[in-house]
């Protein structure tokens, strides 16, 4: 039976985290003491869920969590230094925390250590989340004892919504470019200008024309995508963010 801890204080461990490459202790008082701090645990580092959900979406909503009074976003997993740091890296979470709990001291503690001997990776982390207030369990969303590794309630997004259910979140934004092209360039300058976040996709190195017009029904370029919807080409990006058009080219 997987144990909710809401009210009470955080177990006491002191974590061996690799920082610059070299070793540094960090305790639960010091990560948790006089802050509002959001813990989301997972089963394991470079694993499918936690890479392409998990991580990225806290990475992504860190600084709205910022806006609505958290301190600190930790990821955790039952993984030494080593691993955790190269995760970290490679997720490119730099607006995170990652704490290795490399002897599952700490999720024990959370009664929350289970059994994943039959993938192989031995004990490992439930899938949950937490908000921590100068170290006392405020709330936690414990993912369903169900087979496999369900992901259901430890999202950022319902984390967030629990701490503030207005919080103002990003806009999702993709943008199709290509080298030395002016209009893309204009087009990613809008984007900074409102402040929008994006991720963009290069002609010839991350897609193909065919993908291109596949997506957007052109073979022009730029292409942008905000929110799941298509907005098309810089000059309808400049009609969509209320820019002038002669501005667009």
């Amino acid at each position: 039976m997987l144990q909710n801890r809401e009210g009470q204080r955080v177990p006491k461990v002191t974590f061996r985290t690799r920082q610059e490459h070299r070793w540094v202790d960090v305790d639960s008082d010091e990560l948790f003491a006089g802050k509002t701090v959001v813990v989301f645990s997972l089963p394991g580092a470079f694993t499918p869920t936690c890479s392409s959900a998990h991580v990225p979406r806290y990475n992504d909503l860190a600084e709205a969590f910022k806006a609505s009074g958290v301190d600190e976003i930790v990821c955790m997993s039952v993984n030494d230094g080593f691993v955790m740091s190269e995760w970290q890296i490679e997720q490119r979470a730099d607006r995170l925390t990652f704490i290795p709990d490399g002897n599952g001291e700490f999720t024990a503690g959370m009664g929350l250590l289970v059994d994943k001997g039959d993938l192989g990776f031995g004990k490992r982390s439930w899938r949950y989340s937490m908000l921590v207030r100068d170290g006392v369990i405020e709330k936690q969303f414990i993912e369903p004892e169900l087979p496999g590794d369900p992901y259901e309630v430890s999202d950022a997004d319902t984390m967030l919504d629990y701490i503030d259910p207005s919080a103002e979140k990003p806009h999702d934004v993709l943008i199709m470019t290509k080298r030395g092209c002016p209009f893309c360039v204009r087009a990613k300058g809008m984007l900074r200008e409102r402040g929008y976040d994006y991720q963009e996709l290069l002609l010839g190195r991350d897609l193909s024309l065919a993908a291109v017009r596949a997506a957007s029904g052109a073979d022009t370029l730029p292409q942008v995508f905000i929110d799941g919807q298509f907005v098309g080409d810089s000059e309808a990006l400049a009609r969509h963010l209320g820019e002038p058009l002669e501005d667009a080219a």
